[in-house]
């Protein structure tokens, strides 16, 4: 537009100064040719300008779309290397478990063995006496209660005399109870007290009658049992839970 005032003005101050060279016809031509030259240009400016700010668009897109594909990569990146950690600390998880199985393996069967061999031995060997006892122990220590049952069992009828005798008993017990079986454990634990009146562990003993005369549905005979204990042994852990069970059951 500007291109065409311009063109114009020139017309008209140039208009005089050749009037005598031109008449009224031709020069209304020439101004014409020069409106459409005009024009053209003008559209012509207005198509570059169009398709300079089509193609900036263009560019600004681009570059946006370039922006959410770094991103994008960015987290699939940060996706994997998570998703390899994850893989390792899985494989890293299960060989560790694998070992704990494969030891806890080990020791079962060297305890069972070892028991084997105690049973087929002289039952008068001290010896064969404290290793029989021991394989049941590791029995016991492995969580393998129902073999540790039928070891102390075994060696409570083969040494009933032995020194070990009353741990025996007790864990026993306590194999018993792991395994629910509250009245054989009740049993056992009942039997340790009359034969071993002053054993050393009778507070975790009495503690351990209560919870499996409570199972038992045993209420006033468990609260009196748990009474027994704090009074026989007052300063004992065990005592201190017992006084916590009582203050819950009220």
């Amino acid at each position: 537009m500007k291109q065409r005032i311009l063109l114009l003005l020139a017309l008209c101050f140039a208009a005089p100064a050749q009037a005598g060279l031109f008449s009224d016809d031709e020069a209304r031509k020439q101004i014409q040719q020069l409106e459409e030259r005009a024009l053209k240009l003008e559209a012509a400016a207005e198509q570059q300008i169009k398709s300079m700010l089509d193609l900036q668009s263009q560019i600004e897109t681009l570059n946006a779309e370039l922006r959410k594909l770094r991103g994008q990569n960015e987290e699939l990146s940060r996706g994997l290397q998570d998703a390899e950690k994850r893989e390792k600390d899985f494989y890293v998880d299960l060989d560790t478990r694998l070992r704990q199985i494969e030891s806890a393996d080990n020791e079962k069967q060297a305890a069972a063995a070892a028991s084997e061999a105690a049973a087929a031995s002289d039952p008068n060997d001290p010896a064969q006496e404290n290793r029989a006892y021991e394989a049941a122990y590791a029995l016991f220590k492995t969580g393998d209660h129902l073999n540790a049952i039928k070891a102390f069992q075994e060696f409570s009828g083969k040494y009933p005399a032995s020194v070990h005798a009353p741990n025996a008993y007790y864990w026993l017990g306590d194999a018993q109870l792991a395994m629910k079986n509250y009245k054989a454990a009740l049993e056992t634990y009942r039997n340790l007290r009359k034969d071993y009146p002053a054993y050393v562990r009778d507070a975790d003993v009495l503690l351990n009658i209560a919870e499996c005369q409570s199972v038992l549905k045993q209420e006033d005979l468990a609260k009196k049992t748990l009474k027994l204990l704090i009074t026989k042994y007052p300063d004992s852990e065990a005592a201190a839970k017992a006084k916590k069970q009582l203050a819950a059951a009220k």
